[in-house]
């Protein structure tokens, strides 16, 4: 006797619901916007195998190489003997471990700050922060190229927002004045608090915020800033603590956000500032609240991770070493690097299909550099991002640099 399945009947007579994706996605594709996974079966690194090829990789944000440092995988292995696979809950019931105490306050104490709390990831700490800490009664100013995370944790909020253009100081003085002058505009009176949001690094421009007339212009204005070090945290300061440190601006910065998952090699992200935030973050900030905390594993190789960074200071020289190398060369090849001023380094290439055959073809010449298109960037502003590590040698380099010069002259966008 045969059985027919439920699930076969039920496709040949109900309407998808879903149907509408198929047509977007196609729209996508049409317009070059679509971006299929590439998938890597080797670990993290210089060179990788990706889609079962060996190629260099210039599209990994391992800036310092610690993915595959033998002192954060034994320290990953030693966790995993000594605590188990997972810690088993959210942080305010049962999954809270020494090694997320003693990372936090190793944080703190490298970061220059009371205390630190630690995130699922660099996201959830931008969409835990932002929320919790501002409502209805204060005021956001944001630059206008802040990651995905500030926006999102801008729209969780309750505060009304604004947003100057990207790195304008005169255009955000004028809003904190504007601000506080006009007051809440419920007529509600003066902002209880003004929060100004600003990426440390611009992550698709490689550009630095210009933090010290930032800090300047909030202060003069009763206003607070918080500081995203995604891109700055191992890359910028003494031994990688970031813009804050990089300016010498300790004490005038109320809220530091790094993640654990570029330079330091991991996984996770932090909120740094007072004592005060901290606790008040552990009472309300949901993605804290509502995720299980980050395995043993993950703690422990992030603890290590800091001390590398501290006690190996020729990863950052020789970082920098490599980046200066790369976008000088670049250049002389004929390349638009845009603004860059950090090992990101974007090479322009304005329309979504350029950029995609681009990567294509460096790809197929055993490099491997993502294109970034919209949304992550504007319609014509399409463009190959890049990031030189640590890890990657002056052959790799070479190579890597061989294979841009012949992709560019074959399409055109260099002199041949």
């Amino acid at each position: 006797m045969t059985t027919s399945n439920p699930a076969d009947a039920a496709a040949t007579t109900a309407p998808d619901p879903l149907g509408f994706l198929a047509q977007e996605l196609a729209d996508l594709r049409e317009k070059h916007l679509y971006r299929p996974l590439r998938v890597m079966s080797s670990a993290q690194g210089p060179t990788a195998t990706v889609d079962g090829r060996q190629v260099i990789s210039l599209s990994s944000n391992d800036y310092l190489g610690l993915t595959h440092h033998p002192r954060l995988r034994q320290a990953a292995l030693n966790a995993v003997e000594r605590f188990g696979a997972g810690s088993g809950a959210v942080r305010t019931i049962a999954g809270t471990m020494s090694l997320h105490e003693e990372l936090e306050a190793e944080l703190a104490r490298f970061k220059g700050v009371e205390a630190v709390l630690t995130f699922q990831s660099g996201f959830t700490a931008n969409t835990g922060v932002i929320p919790t800490i501002t409502g209805e009664a204060d005021l956001i100013v944001s630059d206008g190229l802040n990651h995905a995370s500030i926006i999102d944790g801008m729209r969780l909020s309750k505060a009304p927002r604004v947003v100057y253009p990207h790195s304008d100081v005169g255009a955000l003085r004028d809003l904190l004045a504007k601000a506080r002058e006009d007051g809440r505009a419920d007529g509600g009176g003066p902002h209880r608090f003004i929060l100004v949001v600003t990426d440390g690094v611009f992550s698709m421009d490689g550009d630095i915020a210009r933090l010290p007339e930032i800090v300047a212009a909030a202060e003069a204005h009763g206003a607070a800033v918080m500081v995203d070090d995604a891109h700055a945290s191992g890359v910028l300061g003494r031994n990688g603590r970031g813009s804050v440190d990089h300016f010498d601006l300790h004490g005038r910065v109320a809220i530091q956000v790094g993640t654990l998952s570029k330079a330091v090699g991991v996984l996770g992200g932090y909120v740094a500032g007072s004592q005060n935030l901290r606790d008040m973050l552990i009472q309300r900030a949901r993605p804290f609240l509502f995720s299980t905390s980050a395995p043993p594993a993950v703690a422990a190789a992030c603890l290590e991770a800091v001390h590398v960074m501290e006690q190996e200071p020729e990863l950052m020289e020789r970082l920098w070493a490599n980046t200066a190398r790369f976008k000088d060369e670049l250049r002389r090849l004929g390349f638009d690097i845009g603004v860059s001023e950090t090992p990101i380094t974007p090479v322009m290439m304005g329309e979504s299909g350029v950029a995609q055959r681009f990567s294509d073809n460096l790809f197929d010449a055993g490099v491997f550099a993502q294109p970034i298109v919209y949304p992550t960037v504007a319609l014509d502003k399409a463009r190959i991002r890049t990031i030189v590590t640590a890890a990657h040698t002056d052959e790799h380099l070479e190579r890597a640099l061989a294979a841009f010069d012949r992709v560019g002259r074959e399409l055109g966008l260099t002199a041949g």
